[in-house]
């Protein structure tokens, strides 16, 4: 049956799949290509599968986070769905491609990743039962796309609330940045909230550029604030500490000085002589270096590598102001914002980047440069996340952006769905009633469609501790009874409106979209082909697996393709 324990409950019971198959005018029996396409489904659903247990406990206000070995040794601590599956190495094509749609979708909203893994699994589910029950491939493939229709014509409905182009947007932007951050959520929201209300134009446009996000170590979350212009972690090295009017910069990635003793290519000296004339010729060159920025105007020196204190002090000397930059994110951020490339050798950009003036500011017992501009479409609004720990900062930075991104949707659309799982519940509810009066294969899909959608809010319930048969059980009682607003809360079931949880439809359609999309791409998979290696790759093979062995991993695989 398509209905667990607690649906039935509440209604009479719904017929068998069997029966439901066999009430079409041409009765389904199964047949080889039957089969043949169960195969591979049941490969496909196997995959996504071992995504969706990887990413379930992770899912809503109460989800986990876990501990990530990268391939590169760095130990991760997350409970973000991308970041996770970024960190995957996978093998098998299904996960492959669940992963893409995944990423997908957090490129183009935002949120909504673990759903999109979660609904597409539940759908591989819910699609091997119906091929089970002797469904052909095509028709399941027809019917799923009829359901995915249904649901989005269905959705915008569901909408009982919008934004206000002059309200104070933090209830809206509260339950999205909530499932990313562990503590002093509302605190962080008040001030995301702000910052693009601050941002915000006059004709209701909003530029999520506009606003920068910056991490520096050292106090709590608690003690983040929001500073005019683009903030970046960095200090400033020389005598030199600010620039108060038309700054003019450039970005380098490479040693702010002389070649470092370790590059690949060294002059070959054979005697003191040769010595100090190659050190008199690499000090003349750096100064010459030093000259040709200042020769172009440039003022500001923006270096992620070694400074050299005689570069430096030629630098004081030009009037340049040199800062030494801790990432290369924030390089590349710097680069795309102030319009000048990211250069790896000290020669003077063709465009400079411009802008009014850059100073350095004091947070706590941290460092941080700011630059500040003086035209609108400039960065005006940097947040400054503090924190105790790297992995702290990462998870408020990320809810940072889910919270911006989330703003820039609701300026594109201000409508808003019921959160908590309310929304999914509603659509199943409207399905499996459609479902019952179809005849043919579209009313088992349709049932089918239902209870993968009704495996979301029981995720939630799971995850936050719930007696999961008993809350859903009561949210399929109150729902049946017309009441959409009832979602899945801390402690049972809560009328989202009165709680004020809200999902932006814009995310939830393409959510929905997207995972509807690779599901009805898997279900028509014929077969999975791989091509066979040549015999210099297996050659290769073999001695990575003699490396291996020799090596042995931390990081254990299953049958699926898929790191753990």
């Amino acid at each position: 049956s398509l209905f667990s324990p607690a649906m039935d409950t509440r209604g009479p019971l719904a017929p068998e799949l069997p029966q439901l198959l066999h009430r079409s005018p041409q009765p389904c029996a199964w047949t080889p290509g039957a089969r043949a396409g169960e195969k591979n489904v049941l490969s496909s659903t196997a995959a996504a599968q071992a995504l969706a247990t990887l990413i379930r406990p992770c899912y809503g206000p109460h989800g986990r986070q876990k501990l990530l070995v990268t391939a590169t040794g760095e130990t991760v601590c997350t409970g973000c769905a991308t970041a996770i599956l970024r960190a995957l190495e996978l093998e098998h094509p299904a996960a492959w491609l669940l992963r893409e749609a995944s990423h997908t979708q957090a490129e183009s909203r935002g949120d909504g990743t673990a759903f999109v893994v979660l609904l597409a699994g539940a759908l591989l589910e819910q699609a091997e039962l119906l091929l089970r029950a002797g469904l052909p491939r095509a028709q399941l493939r027809g019917s799923y796309a009829a359901a995915t229709t249904e649901v989005l014509a269905t959705l915008p409905s569901l909408a009982v609330r919008s934004l206000g182009p002059l309200e104070d947007p933090f209830w809206a932007l509260y339950s999205v940045m909530n499932t990313h951050t562990v503590t002093q959520t509302d605190f962080l929201t008040k001030l995301v909230a702000h910052a693009c209300w601050a941002i915000r134009e006059l004709d209701g446009t909003f530029k999520p550029e506009r606003i920068g996000v910056c991490t520096l170590r050292g106090a709590t979350l608690g003690d983040s604030c929001l500073l005019p212009g683009l903030v970046v972690a960095g200090k400033p090295c020389g005598q030199v500490t600010m620039v108060l009017r038309g700054a003019r910069v450039a970005l380098f990635a490479c040693p702010f000085g002389p070649a470092s003793s370790n590059a690949p290519a060294t002059a070959r000296l054979s005697s003191p002589e040769e010595l100090n004339k190659f050190r008199k010729g690499s000090e003349q060159r750096i100064e010459k270096q030093v000259s040709q920025l200042a020769d172009m105007g440039i003022n500001v020196v923006v270096v992620w590598g070694e400074i050299d204190e005689k570069t430096l002090l030629r630098a004081d000397r030009s009037g340049i102001m040199v800062i030494e930059a801790k990432s290369r994110r924030e390089m590349v951020y710097l680069s795309e914002v102030l319009g000048t490339p990211l250069l790896s050798y000290l020669v003077p950009p063709l465009v400079p980047g411009k802008c009014l003036r850059v100073y350095g500011q004091e947070l706590g017992e941290s460092l941080a440069v700011v630059f500040e501009w003086d035209c609108p479409s400039s960065p005006a609004l940097t947040l400054i996340l503090r924190g105790a720990t790297t992995e702290g900062l990462r998870g408020a930075e990320q809810a940072a952006y889910h919270g911006i991104d989330a703003y820039s949707q609701l300026c594109q659309d201000p409508r808003l769905l019921p959160g908590a799982g309310a929304t999914e519940m509603a659509l199943a509810k409207i399905l499996s009633e459609k479902g019952r009066k179809l005849d043919g294969p579209e009313g088992p899909a349709f049932l089918a469609f239902a209870q993968a959608l009704r495996s979301l809010p029981e995720t939630l319930a799971q995850n936050a501790g719930l007696a999961v048969a008993g809350v859903m059980a009561e949210m399929y009682g109150a729902h049946q009874a017309g009441n959409f607003l009832i979602g899945v809360g801390e402690e049972g079931i809560m009328n989202v409106a009165q709680e004020q949880v809200w999902d932006t439809l814009m995310a939830k359609a393409q959510g929905l979209r997207v995972a509807a999309d690779v599901v009805l791409q898997l279900v028509t998979v014929d077969e999975v082909v791989v091509a066979k290696k040549s015999p210099t790759q297996q050659q290769d093979l073999n001695s990575d697996s003699k490396k291996a062995k020799k090596c042995p991993s931390l990081v254990r695989k299953n049958s699926f393709g898929i790191n753990k």
